[in-house]
């Protein structure tokens, strides 16, 4: 579903000759609305002369036009706030070179709703509002004198400095969020009770957002308004499924949380205790406030704040996260509010695969067959959604004390869910578990994760590697994989023919997807799998073959030579 906003807008010149408010909006079709999004403006001319109103048109139809022309690889900021620079620049020139102008500025606001997101740029005393839940927030400052004779001079507008700041903003939009652009003329006029009661209407559905607009207009101009009054309303009706780049674009906004102990709160969570720190992320188990269930949260280490690819990889995660709706996986929760960069998803009793298997577990046949099944649907369901986990092993299986077996950490998966996302490496993961077209910096797929599965329901059954451990950094070479009966004689013959297949060095003799895998656990003895052949040595140890028939090569030529010598 696209993003789907319902505006409106009214503009009244009061008891001016003139108005010199300008407001605008752009709500382009796709692809432009998903990579650009859609921008609104107001914009009050500072001037008393024309100067005032051509530079408050002049301002937005060059934002709006402009913004749409800047790459689709930049950051909503970025676009607009080159795009109001250099509409500074015009504006001044404008203004110093045509002397009927003189003087010649604008105040702007402007709105960009992309995706699951908002994103806001401010000059001067034009305001933003947004009505969340019956509750008014004004979002942005006003950029006039802090004194109360000066409370209307204006010290940031476009045009007025060669040097223009601009304040910028951002938040995650709700459905039902109803958005006001306002130029002074109406919330002047009007309290922030009243605009409420305005804004109430359009979110309940009791008046459309142009007759919102044109009321609350008409309100302030009732109220004693004697300046221009416009105002833009806008209703988010339905969002999107959020986007990686949103995603990453709202990973670099937030900061990222202190280290916390038990006892201190964060956006309202209460932490419990400390999960699992590594060198890149920590995971806090926390209380929900208002159900008093416990949370999982996970975030950077403190030290990563300035680390854009970290802070991307972290969103990426989390991105992909939302998506595996599965009983296979902690389902990602949504905080109501967040301030810092951190993602909360469910807490499950129980303990990982490896850590049974570090307190000595014993699984029988039948437990590791039950196990081994729900982990291979568990990558069917991720295959589905086109995620390749990466980093299948017995710490990223958890065994729940309800009997649920789930998936854990996405932190280097891969998706086919937007082209150019996750990370390249071919080697992301843990050494023991990468398949061996791996080490020849083969793309990652299904049949990799296979693999991975195949080793931890190896290694569930016989604590051993079909290949032996590979240490990092470590240039492994492949044979024939160990029979796991080798280790584990009561193993029956078609479950080591599974395992074997599910291990296979070349990829041809490997499951080709986790159906097919999954297949061969439940059918069982009922139709075993054939034992694999031998690899020849040819295609074990191309090297080693050629080797050994060069050694032939020489010693035969060494005896021809003795056989001639001896004549």
């Amino acid at each position: 579903m696209p993003l789907i906003i319902s505006p409106g807008y009214a503009s009244l010149a009061g008891l001016r000759e003139r108005n010199e408010d300008f407001v605008g909006m752009v709500t382009p079709a796709e692809p432009e609305l998903s990579s650009k999004g859609l921008i609104a403006a107001v914009a009050d001319g500072v001037s008393g002369n024309d100067g005032g109103r051509e530079a408050a048109e002049y301002a937005v139809r060059g934002l709006l036009a402009d913004y749409y022309a800047t790459p689709d690889t930049w950051p909503v900021t970025q676009s607009l706030d080159r795009v109001l620079k250099a509409m500074n620049g015009w504006v001044q020139q404008q203004g110093t070179t045509r002397p009927e102008l003189s003087g010649m500025a604008t105040t702007l606001t402007a709105l960009v709703l992309r995706g699951c997101f908002y994103h806001f740029s401010h000059v001067g005393d034009t305001r933003l509002y947004l009505l969340r839940n019956g509750v008014l927030q004004r979002l942005t400052t006003d950029h006039v004198w802090d004194r109360p004779e000066m409370q209307h001079v204006l010290t940031r507008a476009i045009g007025l400095d060669t040097r223009l700041a601009i304040d910028h903003g951002m938040g995650e939009l709700k459905q039902g969020d109803v958005f006001l652009l306002a130029s002074d003329g109406v919330w002047a006029a009007l309290t922030e009770y009243e605009l409420t009661r305005q804004l109430s209407e359009l979110a309940l559905g009791a008046s459309d957002a142009n007759r919102t607009a044109q009321s609350v207009v008409q309100a302030a101009l009732d109220a004693g308004s004697s300046d221009n009054a416009s105002a833009l309303a806008l209703k988010v009706e339905a969002l999107p499924d959020a986007s990686l780049r949103d995603a990453v674009s709202g990973s670099r906004q937030l900061p990222l949380p202190p280290r916390l102990k038990p006892g201190q709160s964060i956006d309202g969570y209460r932490v419990e205790a400390l999960v699992h720190a590594s060198q890149t992320t920590v995971l806090y188990r926390v209380v929900d406030p208002k159900s008093g269930k416990p949370l999982v949260l996970k975030t950077l280490q403190p030290e990563r704040d300035g680390d854009m690819q970290e802070r991307s990889a972290f969103a990426h995660e989390e991105w992909l996260a939302r998506r595996a709706v599965a009983r296979f996986f902690p389902q990602v929760v949504t905080p109501e509010q967040r301030n810092y960069l951190y993602y909360l998803c469910t807490w499950h009793d129980g303990h990982t695969l490896q850590q049974h298997l570090d307190a000595g577990r014993h699984f029988t046949v039948p437990e590791a067959v039950a196990e081994g099944t729900r982990l291979v649907r568990a990558l069917g369901a991720l295959h589905r959604r086109s995620i390749i986990h990466r980093d299948i092993k017995p710490a990223n299986v958890h065994l729940g004390d309800d009997g649920e077996l789930r998936v854990l950490d996405l932190g280097v998966a891969q998706s086919g869910l937007e082209a150019g996302d996750g990370n390249p490496a071919p080697q992301a993961g843990t050494p023991s578990f990468l398949a061996p077209e791996q080490y020849g910096n083969a793309v990652p797929s299904r049949q990799t994760d296979v693999y991975a599965a195949g080793v931890t329901l190896y290694l569930m059954l016989t604590r051993h590697y079909p290949y032996g451990e590979i240490e990092p950094f470590q240039r492994p070479r492949f044979g024939d994989p160990a029979p796991p009966s080798r280790y584990r004689p009561d193993l029956p013959l078609w479950l080591e023919n599974v395992l074997l297949k599910a291990v296979a060095r070349d990829p041809a003799d490997r499951f080709e997807t986790a159906e097919e895998f999954l297949l061969a656990l439940e059918r069982g003895a009922s139709r075993p799998l054939q034992p694999p052949a031998p690899t020849p040595l040819a295609r074990r140890d191309p090297a080693l073959l050629w080797r050994a028939v060069a050694a032939v090569s020489i010693v035969l030529n060494l005896l021809l030579l003795y056989l001639v010598a001896a004549r």
